[in-house]
């Protein structure tokens, strides 16, 4: 009975997390209520998954006693329930030491040479740009933060809104390829390296070449649809006075120091075995240093423009990103506990026996339904095989950089953006984009972005099919 009201409960989720746009329940708060209180039931159980599942935890947990109720209480919490929620601290300290250093970057406004290098009549030249732009920070930084930055700027650009969604359904499709392209580039990634399925170089070296095909076939598409010219935004003088804004050189330093470090976590989680977000926290602290030394006058005079090129915009949509992958991580973490998930896994290889065929229908489903919830839920139906454990072909696609764990991720992140309510990003673009509509986007950029998509994955297919 519990299990069937686990199922219940977390299938309403899934439908409400769809629906954000048409119920406007922020799935944030859909995805924590459903993890939450799918624990609740869980502790309700009593040993029916943990004797099946733990089993010989359970049997030496006991040493040979009959089980009380608390005993069960005990058990779960510290033998089930406490490596669900090392990995969520994992995964949530990292996101918001990248939230803080994004936050100190943007204060300073270090992202404000993007406009002086994008503002051209050129249509071309602009679209080319800002895409370029795009992913070469997606990489990075995650998606949402990434789509949020570059809409800003072009709102500073481009006055016509009708040219200017164009342009940001492209920086939407670049945010996502560029940051499926390396392990601290987006969240979908971020999950599948800290569950220690790839490795960074693999990783990046395998879906480089598909995310920038994806990317460049769209762009390309889109190009057709933009006037030779564009209307721009009138530039007006603003007089900030001298101690508003930092030098040139602090702020390229501040900038060089906030990207480059982050670049660096992978590298010191292989020197030091130490979990990611403590690299990121020292790349935290290293630029919080500077940050107070460079605006140690103003911190001094308590002047207040020292916040002048924050967006709390910015902030606010990555701190409900946060919420979300909380949320989602409970409930996969009682989905794969109560056996739901093996009972998924068997469902899929029986319907679609390939992987590129779950990848698609991930893509496909990940276009209604947060490409995050999906990844999430894809990556938790098979376990890492072991190296000695590869008895067959079909084994070898779940080994550590096996390609199921390339195909899910990428998959998600192109089929994501077939509508704009598949990604956060997505979210972010309706809303900052009056003009943008889901009806407007399916009729203009969806078909764009598929024909982008089987590029993409068809490069990958021609890559594994030699290497492997």
């Amino acid at each position: 009975m519990i299990t069937i009201a686990i199922g219940v409960l977390m299938v309403f989720g899934y439908l409400l997390i769809a629906s954000e746009h048409l119920t406007n329940i922020n799935k944030a708060a859909t995805a924590m209520f459903a993890g939450v209180v799918g624990w609740i039931l869980f502790m309700l159980t009593g040993t029916e998954y943990i004797s099946s599942i733990h089993a010989e935890e359970w049997t030496d947990f006991l040493n040979g006693r009959e089980p009380e109720w608390e005993d069960i209480h005990t058990f779960v919490a510290q033998n089930v329930f406490l490596k669900h929620a090392m990995y969520i601290c994992n995964l949530v300290m990292y996101l918001l030491a990248t939230t803080a250093i994004v936050d100190v970057l943007n204060s300073n406004e270090c992202f404000g040479f993007m406009k002086d290098l994008i503002k051209n009549r050129n249509s071309k030249y602009v679209l080319w740009i800002s895409v370029a732009c795009t992913f070469l920070i997606s990489v990075n930084l995650d998606n949402l933060t990434t789509t949020v930055l570059m809409l800003l700027v072009m709102k500073k650009i481009v006055a016509n809104d009708k040219q200017r969604i164009f342009i940001g359904a492209a920086i939407l499709v670049a945010a996502n390829c560029g940051g499926c392209c390396t392990v601290i580039g987006d969240t979908s990634s971020l999950m599948v390296w800290y569950k220690d399925a790839v490795t960074p170089a693999n990783f990046s070296g395998a879906l480089i070449l598909p995310a920038l095909l994806a990317t460049c076939v769209t762009t390309l598409l889109i190009q057709r649809k933009l006037p030779h010219t564009l209307d721009l935004v009138r530039s007006t003088v603003i007089f900030r006075g001298e101690d508003t804004l930092l030098p040139t050189w602090q702020r390229v330093t501040l900038l060089v120091i906030g990207l480059g470090g982050l670049w660096f976590v992978p590298t010191f989680y292989r020197i030091t075995l130490l979990p990611p977000f403590l690299g990121s926290l020292c790349v935290l602290c290293l630029l919080w240093v500077l940050n107070e030394v460079f605006n140690h006058e103003r911190i001094r005079t308590e002047q207040p423009s020292i916040l002048k090129g924050s967006d709390h915009r910015l902030l606010y949509e990555s701190l409900q990103v946060i919420m979300f992958v909380i949320g989602m991580c409970l409930a996969v973490g009682v989905l794969y506990e109560c056996g739901a998930m093996s009972w998924l896994r068997n469902i899929v290889e029986t319907i679609f026996p390939n992987i590129y065929i779950i990848g698609a229908v991930t893509g496909f489903v990940s276009a209604a339904l947060d490409n995050v919830a999906l990844v999430l839920t894809g990556i938790n139906m098979y376990d890492v095989t072991p190296d000695g454990a590869m008895a067959s072909e079909y084994l070898s696609f779940f080994a550590q950089n096996g390609p199921y764990w390339h195909i899910v991720v990428f998959c998600a992140a192109v089929g994501g953006c077939l509508l704009p309510i598949g990604n956060t990003a997505g979210y972010a673009f309706l809303k900052m984009e009056e003009e943008a509509s889901g009806k407007w986007y399916l009729k203009h950029i969806a078909g764009k972005v598929l024909c982008g998509w089987v590029v993409g994955l068809a490069c990958y297919f021609v890559i594994d099919y030699f290497i492997r």
